[in-house]
């Protein structure tokens, strides 16, 4: 194992308790109790996850998820979002910038260290996969990148996961509460009529490749070529 996970926390209870059990597991840990402390590490190593206190006193979790997400370096790093905060608003906000996961305060160790493990399996299955639709759409898993006709399409974080969880089966029907359960699994809070949203926006920003994206009335959304 011996993956490298950044804890940002200004709790030091909390910092130690989740720093004890990843290590105990064979996870190397560098635990941050400010922003400025982690940002520092940053600029000389990049960690293969970060759990991210959103209640910081230095900064707002929600604004280092967003940074994060928008650098090109540090984009395909995994988070997992640890807060107090239990409100959907913050949940949904949190997991629409493309946190990988959300455990809410007060929290099983042991249920984290289960996260921190499938966030990273998700990512191991993910890397250097390239996936090809027709002759026009190019999706870079690793990357978080997709192409039409060769050209760079700039998507949300949850636009490139719908598109992602499409395009994994092709030709499979996913119903929308099928992909609210791929985004967000136990803490969805959302209506499924968001699904529908997004999808109207990723294939306006798909231009051509639009068309590979069907409807399949009354039930979901399908990958066909």
């Amino acid at each position: 194992m011996n993956e490298l996970i950044a804890v940002i926390d200004d709790e030091p209870d909390i910092l130690e308790l989740v720093s004890l059990h990843l290590t105990k597991v064979n996870f190397k840990v560098k635990g941050f109790l400010n922003t400025e402390g982690f940002f520092k590490f940053l600029s000389s190593k990049i960690p293969d996850l970060i759990i991210l206190d959103l209640m910081l006193p230095d900064s707002d979790g929600i604004e280092i998820c967003k940074y994060l997400k928008s650098k090109e370096d540090l984009k395909s790093i995994p988070i997992i979002m640890l807060t107090a905060r239990a409100s959907e608003t913050d949940k949904v906000l949190g997991l629409e910038l493309g946190a990988d996961d959300y455990v809410t305060k007060p929290f099983s160790p042991r249920e984290l260290v289960a996260r921190v493990k499938a966030v990273l399996r998700r990512k191991t299955q993910d890397s250097g996969k390239k996936i090809k639709i027709g002759d026009i759409l190019l999706i870079d898993l690793n990357k978080f990148e997709v192409f039409v006709e060769n050209k760079k399409i700039d998507l949300t974080p949850t636009e490139f996961r719908i598109l992602k969880i499409l395009t994994s089966k092709k030709g499979w029907v996913f119903t929308r509460d099928q992909i609210l359960n791929h985004l967000w699994g136990e803490e969805k809070a959302v209506l499924d009529r968001t699904i529908d949203v997004h999808i109207k926006n990723l294939r306006e920003k798909l231009g051509k490749a639009k068309k590979f994206i069907k409807n399949v009335r009354g039930i979901g959304y399908k990958v066909e070529e």
